[in-house]
């Protein structure tokens, strides 16, 4: 953990010195194996942490289709300007935390101190407990402003209501760290799944209620980010309870302690100054995506109101630019949980200098997402206008979804980039790359939107999500020496194309043939079950289409696929029998 925090720019000057300071590289090496021993403790807990990671994301993302079907795109639109936005503030007043505290933590508890261990919990709650209640101040108190800036007053409710919510999670943040510096990942995970869950159930549970009263959808969209606010309570309160439930049994890193350490004020000034010197580089480094989304929020409503739009037609326009922003950010969260491994992968790798290893596990961790992206965003274009009426019950923003699936390519291409990055220690290079692709959305934005609306828009994130994820690519590329010899480039591109090539043949046959097989079956089908057959049935035959081009011109190997482990033997056996396989 040291390594991806200090990898680029050495370690801080107070880091290095003093009894209170986390244990040198002897305490380290003494530890080690401690940490040995804990081997599959975490893995277990990191798997355990990623599987919550994404029930909690496909938790979140999905719940925009039925918001939308509910509420309506005005404030569907609503609620997508202001969510970046809090994201933003959140990732400004927390990020970094949860991974500086666990950092303290754990190396205080290789050491046995746990009291000191306790002193980082005490140190990071005041810290994360001050810049919480500044973030909450900022957007409650200029709520208005904000609404101005983004050029739609009607976003002032929807601020207000979620900016409590930052009250309550930077806390949450701390104790999530600090269990997680005890290689305790259950209490992390557990509270992720109830704050999602919580979260939705409270935002709908809201919206059938200001339905039923008559609200506007200003309020309808303040309700719907008001369970945020319910929903972090909530995991705050699984956090607290399982810290009660647990102090006192074995060593103080399975629960909170019923007491804080006694400390003085200069005491707890020195530890939340070296937690903040530690965390304020990964924070910097985190706002880059928020801020990115969040560029679409203070331009496009704006640019909308030029094109002539009024208030409300604006929110209307820019939920329907977001319609297909749940699809991609689906495609991305898988590719997310296939890099996962990749980072501590290629910093063990580093650690043994083992060239072969790093460029062999960059190639194919680059590859695999390539080809992921690459039909996934084949997939969405072509089957846009099905899934439009299949999620939303509209064909309206068709065109602005076709655009937009494309951005679900680059944005693989740069999450496998990135990983490759972070675990070769270049931690600042990824985020840099999506600054540069945020100053080039806005300027797009500001280019196109006045002239093709909310296509503009679409057009303008491909060129963004491109930038970057083409900079991350030739970084990694180049940092790993995983790029292609001269003679292999273009059959390393050509074949994919061909393949989704192929891909798209079978899904243009597969979209006339399922329609009239349906209706054949049953004429008074409607019209949106109809889409829903061809979008479901379109991405069976897709999937089925592009494995088999695949494997057909030799893209995938046996090989590669035995490495799956034991599981891919059947498929294997089966794929060799088709002759699918080289």
């Amino acid at each position: 953990m040291r390594t991806s925090i200090e990898g680029e720019r050495g370690a801080a000057p107070e880091a290095r010195s003093g009894a209170d300071e986390p244990p040198g590289r002897q305490g380290r090496d003494a530890a080690a194996p401690e940490a040995t021993a804990a081997g599959p403790a975490l893995l277990k807990g990191a798997a355990i942490l990623g599987l919550a990671a994404v029930v909690s994301k496909l938790i979140g993302t999905l719940q925009k289709i039925p918001f939308q079907n509910m509420a309506g795109e005005a404030a569907f639109g609503v609620y997508n300007a202001v969510y970046p936005l809090y994201m933003l503030i959140l990732f400004m007043a927390t990020a970094g935390f949860p991974l500086v505290v666990a950092k303290f933590v754990a190396e205080y508890a290789a050491e046995g101190r746990d009291d000191k261990a306790q002193h980082v919990l005490r140190a990071s709650v005041m810290l994360l407990a001050a810049t919480g209640t500044g973030a909450f101040l900022l957007l409650y108190l200029g709520a208005d402003r904000i609404a101005s800036w983004i050029g739609a007053a009607q976003t002032a409710p929807a601020i207000r209501s979620i900016s409590f919510a930052l009250l309550i999670v930077p806390g949450l943040s701390g104790l999530r760290g600090y269990y997680q510096g005890y290689h305790n990942m259950a209490p992390t995970a557990w509270s992720q799944v109830i704050e999602q869950t919580v979260r939705v159930a409270v935002m709908f549970l809201l919206l059938v209620l200001l339905l039923r009263w008559g609200y506007g959808y200003e309020y309808i969209a303040a309700g719907a980010t008001f369970g945020s606010v319910v929903g972090a309570a909530a995991g705050l309160g699984y956090m607290l309870w399982y810290g009660r439930s647990r102090a006192g049994r074995g060593r103080a890193g399975t629960g909170t302690c019923r007491r804080w350490p006694r400390t003085g004020w200069r005491e707890d000034a020195r530890m939340i100054r070296r937690l903040a010197v530690y965390a304020l580089p990964v924070c910097l480094g985190s706002i880059a995506m928020p801020v990115l989304t969040l560029v679409d929020s203070f331009t496009i409503p704006r640019l909308l109101l030029s094109r002539g739009y009024d208030d409300h037609g604006a929110m209307y326009q820019f939920g329907l630019y977001n319609h297909g922003l749940p699809l991609v950010q689906l495609v991305t969260m898988i590719v997310s949980a296939v890099s996962a491994a990749l980072v501590p992968a290629m910093a063990e790798a580093l650690r043994r200098e083992d060239r072969a290893a790093i460029r062999l596990r960059a190639a194919a961790s680059i590859k695999w997402v390539a080809l992921i992206g690459l039909a996934a965003s084949i997939g969405l274009a072509v089957l846009a206008r099905p899934m439009n009426v299949m999620f939303y019950n509209t064909a309206e923003g068709t065109s602005a979804m076709v655009i937009l699936a494309f951005t679900a390519f680059f944005s693989a291409v740069n999450i496998a980039g990135s990983s490759v990055l972070q675990g070769l220690g270049a931690v600042f290079a990824p985020a840099l790359y999506l600054l540069l692709a945020a100053g080039l959305k806005a300027g797009a934005n500001a280019a196109l939107v006045p002239r093709l609306g909310i296509d503009g828009a679409a057009w303008a994130a491909v060129a963004a999500y491109a930038c970057a994820g083409g900079l991350a690519l030739a970084h990694a590329l180049r940092r790993s020496g995983a790029g292609p010899a001269a003679g292999g480039r273009a059959a390393s591109v050509m074949k994919p194309l061909l393949a989704a090539g192929f891909m798209t043949l079978a899904l243009l046959a597969a979209m006339r043939g399922i329609p009239a097989a349906a209706l054949a079956l049953l004429p008074a089908l409607p019209a949106r079950a109809c889409a829903a057959a061809v979008a479901l049935g379109g991405v069976a035959v897709g999937a089925c289409a592009y494995a088999a081009a695949l494997g057909a011109l030799g893209v995938v190997s046996a090989a590669e696929l035995e490495r799956l482990g034991p599981r891919a033997a059947r498929p294997l056996a089966l794929l060799r029998r088709l002759r699918l396989l080289r």
